[in-house]
């Protein structure tokens, strides 16, 4: 057995010196545990990375889809009260405003009122020289004269013959030219007497009257100017009247307020040199008829003016009441789109803008009035890019801030998308 044992002993010893390069059999396998782990972690790493690199690729589209959504800040429409109140300009013209003109020639010999003048109908204005027409008028009644003295005799005569013939002491065609004779002397007469009123009616123009009620506002002739009323020539204005204790003021409504031009209704004045005043006027005719150049209502208020503290000309600040229909909202300057097809104003429906055509009434600067094509419960863009367009997609913005002429409306899309309907 000591014999056994020590040949068993001896093998391994042995097997060890045979083949001394030779790994021992659990290194190996140690080996191949590491060169499958190192395999493994580089392929997970490999796949991490494309996962990563594919992760990060879906991110950046969704950002730069994000990006490319513009964000808007958005506003609510201002809804006011019914309008009470439309302010228009106008001129102050008298009621009746006439030139004045002479209607016979000659030289002025004198006047009697200068401008600024109050006068009647009637009173006397001036006076003119017609040294020519009075030597007319002696000269036609002198024909008068001739004539009615012709016609008594042809008168006398035919009496005569005609007492004659009763005796046929006269032939009857010598009675018959007779009594021709004193018709043809009395159309003589009747001529001369017509060409008598006439000369007298044109002497009677040598004094020039006010045809009626008002005051002198010009002046244009002097003593001893010519005055020349010929057929042939334009004539000289020698004064200008005015009536002025009514005066007429002529108004453009607009035609989205004509409906304010009831006649009679009562319409007020005030003037910048009546600070606190005002002056009251009713509405007296209109044109029926929109201007189509400026598509307004052409209006004339009439206004009592008895003391004469209106005076023709003058500038005046004309205010309408307005009927309780006419409606609107008020909105920021900055939300208008000027576009060929109109102007247009952006709402924000399901998350999409739309453009919507409006009307405007009154501009008061940094806001304007919108008559039509808005309600408050819009969403209105503020400050829209030029290129927006009907369709496109929009994000509101979260800031919230307060705005002239309308609530700024912030939070998330879902709250702007809620507010639509139809901006009729």
């Amino acid at each position: 057995m000591t014999t056994m044992n020590k040949m068993t002993t001896e093998d391994p010893t042995q097997e060890a010196t045979h083949d001394p390069h030779r790994l021992p059999r659990y290194a190996a396998k140690f080996f191949v545990v590491a060169l499958v782990a190192a395999a493994g972690a580089l392929a997970f790493a490999i796949h991490g990375g494309i996962t990563s690199r594919v992760a990060a690729e879906s991110s950046l589209a969704r950002s730069t889809e994000d990006a490319a959504i513009p964000i808007v800040n958005v506003i609510h429409p201002k809804e006011g009260a019914p309008l009470q109140e439309l302010v228009l300009p106008g001129n102050t013209q008298a009621f009746s405003d006439t030139p004045i003109f002479a209607r016979t020639s000659g030289y002025l010999r004198r006047w009697f009122f200068d401008i600024g003048a109050h006068v009647k109908r009637g009173d006397l204005l001036a006076e003119i020289e017609t040294p020519e027409i009075d030597k007319q008028l002696q000269e036609a009644r002198a024909d008068l004269a001739t004539a009615q003295a012709n016609h008594h005799l042809a008168e006398t005569t035919a009496a005569r013959w005609q007492f004659l013939l009763q005796s046929d002491s006269v032939s009857r065609q010598e009675t018959d030219e007779k009594i021709a004779d004193l018709s043809a002397r009395k159309a003589t007469v009747d001529s001369n007497a017509s060409n008598v009123r006439r000369i007298e009616d044109l002497q009677s123009f040598q004094k020039v009257y006010a045809p009626f009620d008002g005051v002198l506002t010009a002046r244009n002739t002097d003593v001893g100017a010519l005055i020349d009323a010929g057929a042939n020539s334009t004539g000289k204005e020698l004064f200008h009247l005015a009536a002025i204790d009514t005066l007429r003021v002529f108004v453009a409504i607009p035609e989205v307020y004509s409906r304010a031009a009831q006649l009679g209704a009562i319409a007020s004045l005030t003037l910048d040199e009546y600070p606190g005043r005002s002056f009251w006027g009713t509405l007296a005719r209109t044109s029926n008829s929109i201007d189509q150049a400026s598509h307004t209502l052409l209006t004339e208020v009439d206004v009592p003016n008895p003391n004469g503290k209106l005076l023709p000309g003058a500038y005046v600040s004309v205010h309408f009441k307005l009927p309780q229909t006419v409606l609107s909202v008020v909105v920021p300057s900055n939300t208008l789109l000027f576009r060929s097809e109109g102007l247009r104003v952006a709402l924000v429906r399901d998350g999409r803008a739309q453009l919507a055509p409006v009307k405007i009434g009154r501009d008061y600067g940094s806001t304007v009035e919108v008559t039509s094509g808005l309600r408050a419960s819009d969403t209105v863009v503020l400050d829209p890019a030029d290129s927006l367009v009907s369709g496109a997609q929009v994000r509101i913005s979260s800031q919230a801030a307060a705005v002239p002429g309308g609530s700024r409306t912030g939070g998330s899309s879902t709250r702007g998308s809620s507010t639509g309907g139809s901006s009729k």
